[in-house]
């Protein structure tokens, strides 16, 4: 298992999930996909192999990375592991037989990837000239549907379900991936016939589901067909082009949100590779999570919405008003010219046309105020509070105060309304109602939020325990602030991180020296793993399997990862905190002694006096030797 785990680079595979940037220390950093978080505290070591978030505490290494982000078995993700670093795995009991053996998730994904093969090939043969028409009709040719895997599924009842029973997969893998249903005589026969075929692919490129595009009039099913919900495929969470735009989103921090697979096909043929289409459901909460994690949510990216200029689109682009606050990137509104989609855009236009309808897109905020004005007749006093009513409301939603600000002013303008200031107080009288309703939300709940934010510093990773958050359950209280724990903390970084520069003395340390009760779980740890001396190219693989628990795991994982308080992380520097905590922890039993003196009274017995003395005293010789010579007293 090592072998999978080392070779495939735990920044490669985080990558397909999430925008990485330099946190510094050879560490990158991104937004947790774990969590929701609005600035980064999810931290990768790539040297190391381990990752960790400071703000909800998940950590671990790559195996544990891709069995918690896609929900997989331990053998499953060694399998797909195994398949990215093209190694043969051998299984006991009989051998490599991958059709019996193979986990649930990778039998689907690969009976998606065959049959995406076969729709494809099939995009070729005299059936499928209906499908080929629709393309070019369209402005699409073949290359354009190779570039996009576009393909065909047969009229027939079963010719994806006879080729892949070629293939090895049963008529349950079948059933439950969606590609087959059961008919009427209890057989499976082929969900998707007679119909062009989209594959959907998650963020990592792995075909999970496919719509499906009516060709014939005499088809009666809808005009698009999707796979339905399976333990692959959610439509709430995929989005169509992901694969394809997600390095160039990234990039360039913009992200263009479509309606439709043609849509992004003439998207990224007229250039705008960054953009993505739902699968048959609105743009929602858990869509907005896969592109914060793209965008970083920095100040200058965008996410630009483009939908017909109809009543609909108009109603989708006000429900994508109500996420926008969701993003840190600015939104943006594009509604083409005469309710044309971007498809139809460039069969008309070209595709200037297309790149100058994104270039050309107006804010979220604007375009919201602006459809609720048109709804009203403004020219009278009625029509004017009517609209004022509407839309005060939309501008009291936005959070930054001088934005607000601006459209109080902007929405008087279009309401003409003169005494501006009455909008803008009007404005700011709902922004405050609003924020004391969610202050009334309770003592609790403000709590918890506070304890979500994500920490800073080199006890960042344990602020959720002090703060009372919903993890507070997960290990032990530490004192953070104390300067003790925080020389242990560091002393344990240095011997996860850099073992070379704390042996052999580290593991001369007790378990004693140590006074957090988690710090202590984890010296305990590296002891079992063998310590720092002889520390083996999988040490920190070790010492994790060493742990306890969970709990000791997390924490192991934490202090792997998280930076060394220090610019040059040299001997010396290591030399101090060996000192700081053996000086300490002498002072500590100095103070035992002198209490074990008070308590031995005014007639002690002499030997024990003698002996109770003697160690005082070594004690006190130690503590100034350790003062003076430093990590050359140890």
């Amino acid at each position: 298992m090592k072998a999978v785990r080392d070779a495939v680079p735990i920044d490669a595979v985080v990558s397909e999930y999430l925008q990485l940037r330099n946190a510094g220390g050879g560490n990158l950093k991104g937004l947790c996909p774990f969590h929701d978080e609005k600035s980064p505290s999810f931290q990768v070591s790539p040297a190391k192999g381990l990752f960790y978030c400071f703000g909800c505490q998940e950590g671990g290494d790559t195996v544990d990375f891709v069995m918690k982000i896609d929900h997989l078995s331990f053998a499953e993700t060694i399998e797909r592991l195994a398949g990215q670093a093209g190694i043969t795995l051998r299984y006991e009991e009989g051998g490599y037989t991958p059709g019996r053996q193979q986990g649930e998730r990778i039998r689907l994904v690969e009976a998606h990837k065959h049959a995406a093969k076969f729709y494809a090939e099939q995009l070729g043969s005299p059936e499928a000239e209906i499908g080929r028409q629709f393309l070019a009709s369209r402005g699409f040719g073949q290359d354009a549907a190779e570039h996009f895997s576009v393909g065909y599924s047969p009229a027939g009842w079963d010719h994806l379900t006879r080729f892949l029973r070629g293939k090895g997969f049963s008529d349950k893998e079948l059933i439950l991936s969606g590609l087959a249903q059961e008919s009427r005589g209890g057989r499976p026969i082929d969900r998707f016939r007679g119909r062009l075929m989209w594959p959907i692919r998650d963020i990592t490129g792995e075909v999970v589901g496919f719509g499906a595009r009516k060709l014939r009039d005499d088809d009666n099913g809808p005009k698009y067909l999707n796979t339905p919900e399976t333990p692959l495929y959610r439509k709430s969470h995929v989005l169509y082009g992901i694969d394809l735009a997600k390095k160039d989103i990234a990039k360039t921090s913009r992200a263009v949100v479509v309606e439709g697979y043609t849509d992004v096909m003439a998207c990224h043929l007229a250039g705008v590779t960054t953009a993505i289409a739902t699968c048959g459901t609105a743009f929602a909460g858990d869509h907005i999570k896969i592109l914060r994690r793209l965008l970083m949510d920095n100040s200058g990216a965008k996410v630009i919405f483009t939908f017909d200029g109809d009543a609909a689109g108009q109603r989708a682009a006000l429900r994508a008003f109500e996420d926008d606050q969701k993003f840190a990137a600015s939104t943006k509104i594009a509604v083409s010219p005469g309710g044309m989609d971007p498809c139809e855009l460039r069969l008309a236009d070209g595709d200037d046309a297309v790149r100058r309808l994104v270039e050309e897109s107006t804010p979220l905020f604007e375009f919201a105020i602006r459809s609720v004005v048109a709804r009203h007749t403004v020219e009278d006093p009625e029509g004017q509070a009517a609209a004022l009513e509407e839309a005060a409301p939309i501008v009291a939603n936005i959070k930054d105060g001088s934005i607000r600000h601006q459209y109080a002013v902007r929405l008087a303008g279009l309401l003409g309304i003169l005494d501006t200031q009455f909008v803008v107080m009007r404005v700011g009288q709902l922004a405050r109602w609003a924020r004391e309703r969610g202050e009334r939300g309770g003592p609790q709940q403000r709590s918890a939020g506070r304890a979500g934010a994500p920490a800073t510093g080199p006890a960042a990773g344990l602020a959720h325990h002090r703060a009372g958050g919903p993890q507070a359950a997960r290990g032990p209280a530490l004192n953070l602030r104390s300067p003790v724990a925080l020389t242990e903390r560091e002393l344990l970084k240095l011997a996860l991180q850099r073992p070379e520069l704390v042996a052999p003395a580290f593991d001369a340390y007790g378990e004693d020296e140590f006074t957090a009760a988690p710090y202590v779980a984890v010296r305990r740890a590296i002891e079992e793993a063998g310590g720092v001396t002889a520390a083996p190219a999988d040490y920190l693989t070790r010492v994790r399997e060493a742990a306890p628990d969970d709990t000791v795991r997390a924490m192991i994982t934490e202090l792997a990862v998280e930076a060394i308080r220090h610019k040059n992380v040299d001997e010396v520097y290591a030399g101090i905190q060996l000192v700081q905590v053996r000086l300490r922890a002498v002072e500590r039993r100095i103070q035992e002694v002198q209490g074990s003196l008070i308590r031995l009274g005014s007639r002690p017995d002499p030997e024990h006096l003698a002996a109770v003395q003697n160690e005082l005293w070594v004690l006190e010789q130690y503590a100034r030797s350790l003062k003076d010579r430093g990590a050359a007293a140890l």
